[in-house]
């Protein structure tokens, strides 16, 4: 599906003038955005990987995206953890239901969420039989490797997409394996192998194929940028010199009452704090290609002249600490720091220049892609549409919570994610998150209560003095939303009373 230069929106002219130095009256032709949108509108959604809301200051076009369009300042993911939140993204499930809590092993990981049949039933199988082309780059699941074999199919391609160019081990960004529609290609140690330049090339060449084929699309981009060891890309290599991780309330101090195995922490070294500012200014390295890749993608799709019938959605899998709570870096922590991440939405008929602060979580990713294509959403996906959030700040009986699941602690050295000496490796845990506090379980009876309205940076557990009521409220609704399966289950289980 086409249309002329007078329906690009204004977000697509002002990330054009970015990403070419031009100014937006420079593109002939360009006007504001249409009120309307499409009725099958493509979707393209970049997911980085471990990126945490301190990076995106660093981002232009992710800025230039949310002025464009409508940021979510409440969004969660169901587990800081790569595998369990990629899982709730392609599924709109919660751990509880695809039973995916780790990055391996009989709870976790890309053999579970096959074995489990999970991958007949996603997003992809959703849009793909609404019509769309579906297109699938950079990673996917953790333990996924492009030459298995699997349901006697060489280089195991899942059901539901069209394109596929994934990589296993992409976390160098270079020296990996590709599999491109069933074949393995190899991507070496050159400047042009760089992986999310490489994922950004073959973004665009999908867009520009759809365009011709007059087809409505669906693009996942998943970089493995900025997970470590945050490789930047060469170019990018000397920038930001002198640049330090930030030093918030939280940083090298830990909470009132902390949890058990956060509780003896010893103030960090002199040497942890030197590495530490090392690995964030990596990390802003390393997503300048992430941004680049989204002022090209931007680009694309205006001279593919389908920037008017386009959404554009940013986020991450999950969050990250650096020196917060005196934790080396990492996540899996229950903190704002690993599970509040960014969420951007821009597209025809979005509201520029305006933040949702509801409850929303990325179980509704799926939902809200399907609603948008007119797809089918199965009555078991626990998620719900965020189309409404899109036309209405705070849409009547929306709901007013969202549940975090984690199994820890990690003690398998072989995963990407095994967390290194110091940087919290938290036991099982179920926690609520409303839009003003943080409650969490642990599976060893502690408990942790967080008002963000005056405790934003989460130091005072004030568990104990709450009263028992509160308590027995916090409880019985935590336990509602850890039981609770499909829509309109767990849609109810979301109001919660507490």
């Amino acid at each position: 599906m086409t249309v002329n230069g007078k329906n690009r929106r204004r977000w697509a002219v002002a990330a054009i003038a970015l990403a070419l130095g031009t100014t937006a009256c420079a593109l002939p032709g360009a006007q504001a955005a249409s009120s309307a949108a499409p009725a099958k509108p493509n979707i393209v959604f970049v997911l980085t990987d471990d990126l945490a809301t301190n990076l995106v200051q660093y981002m232009p076009h992710v800025q230039a995206l949310a002025k464009a369009g409508t940021s979510f300042s409440n969004y969660t993911v169901t587990d800081s953890l790569c595998c369990p939140s990629r899982s709730s993204v392609f599924s709109g499930k919660f751990p509880h239901d695809t039973g995916i809590y780790t990055n391996g092993g009989s709870d976790g990981g890309f053999g579970t969420f096959h074995a489990r049949g999970e991958e007949k039933d996603t997003v992809a199988t959703s849009l793909q039989a609404a019509g769309y082309r579906t297109g699938m780059m950079g990673k996917y699941l953790n333990g996924y490797q492009p030459a298995s074999t699997l349901d006697g199919q060489a280089n195991y391609v899942p059901p539901g997409w069209s394109e596929w160019d994934v990589a296993g081990n992409g976390y160098p960004e270079f020296n990996y394996n590709l599999n491109e529609n069933h074949k393995v290609v190899h991507y070496g140690s050159q400047p042009k192998d760089y992986l999310t330049d490489v994922l950004s090339g073959k973004a665009s060449d999908f867009i520009n194929s759809s365009a011709s084929a007059h087809s409505p699309f669906f693009l996942e981009v998943a970089t493995f940028a900025p997970h470590a060891p945050y490789t930047p890309a060469p170019a990018d290599a000397n920038s930001f010199p002198g640049l330090k991780a930030p030093q918030g309330p939280a940083y090298d101090t830990l909470p009132s009452d902390p949890p058990a195995w956060l509780a003896g922490r010893a103030p960090l070294t002199a040497q942890e704090q030197q590495n530490i500012n090392a690995d964030f200014r990596k990390r802003v390295q390393a997503v300048q290609a992430v941004d680049r890749m989204l002022a090209s993608i931007e680009h694309t799709l205006s001279t593919a002249g389908v920037a008017g019938d386009t959404d554009v959605v940013f986020s991450s899998d999950n969050g990250y600490h650096m020196g917060e709570y005196r934790l080396n870096p990492g996540k899996m922590t229950a903190f704002d720091t690993d599970v509040n991440v960014p969420l951007v939405v821009s597209g025809p008929g979005v509201p520029a220049g305006r933040t949702v602060g509801a409850p929303v979580e990325n179980i509704d990713l799926r939902p809200t892609f399907a609603d948008l294509a007119g797809a089918n959403t199965p009555t078991d996906v626990d998620g719900h549409t965020l189309k409404p959030l899109l036309a209405n700040n705070n849409p009547t009986g929306w709901r007013t919570a969202g549940l975090i699941e984690h199994h820890g602690p990690d003690t398998d050295p072989s995963d990407p994610d095994f967390p290194a000496a110091n940087s919290g490796n938290p036991t099982t845990y179920e926690a609520l998150r409303t839009a003003t506090y943080t409650y969490v379980e642990y599976s060893d009876g502690g408990k942790e209560y967080y008002d963000r309205r005056t405790d934003p940076s989460e130091l005072h557990n004030t568990v104990k003095q709450l009263p028992a009521a509160t308590l027995a409220a916090l409880h019985k609704d935590l336990q509602a939303m850890t039981a609770c399966h499909g829509q309109t289950a767990c849609w109810q289980a979301a109001h919660v009373s507490s």
